[in-house]
């Protein structure tokens, strides 16, 4: 029985119309948005922020947002989706885990662990074949929790 997910995914999605997210996450985040479950996301620009206003206005999940420093320290438009979230009323939790290293990769890491060690699930959408990314850093991390995943590339 799933109670926690965690979404991940590429910064970088102006290669596709909103409209194409929007089909995603309506066709595979969409059957798991059920009563009871926990979303937890980055909060960070690209597929973070994408998905947090996706799942705020369209579901009612429970929503959290983690991020590795302050929120203050994300980029101003993942704070506006986070404010708009907020807002709504429906950010269920904010989880500001202040890194020391942050920004720097190590901090990103620490968070996406954070998630992860939390969830029952990952969805993940990665933006090419880069294991480099913080997105299959995340679905190789789940993987060796022996987390199933479900990996949409974008």
């Amino acid at each position: 029985m799933l109670s926690a997910i965690t979404i991940t995914g590429t910064r970088s999605t102006d290669h596709r119309p909103l409209g194409e997210y929007r089909l995603l996450f309506a066709q595979y985040l969409a059957p798991f948005a059920l009563p009871g479950i926990r979303f937890y996301l980055g909060g960070a620009r690209g597929i973070d922020s994408l998905a947090l206003l996706w799942l705020a206005s369209e579901t009612q999940a429970s929503l959290t947002v983690v991020v590795p420093g302050t929120l203050e320290g994300q980029p101003a438009d993942a704070r506006h989706a986070v404010a708009l979230v907020r807002d709504q009323s429906r950010l269920a939790e904010l989880v500001e885990l202040a890194h020391p290293m942050h920004p720097s990769t190590e901090g990103y890491h620490h968070r996406n662990r954070w998630m992860v060690d939390r969830s029952d699930f990952v969805i993940g959408f990665p933006r090419g074949e880069d294991t480099a990314s913080g997105t299959w850093y995340t679905l190789d991390y789940a993987a060796t929790q022996n987390k199933p995943r479900l990996i949409l590339p974008v």
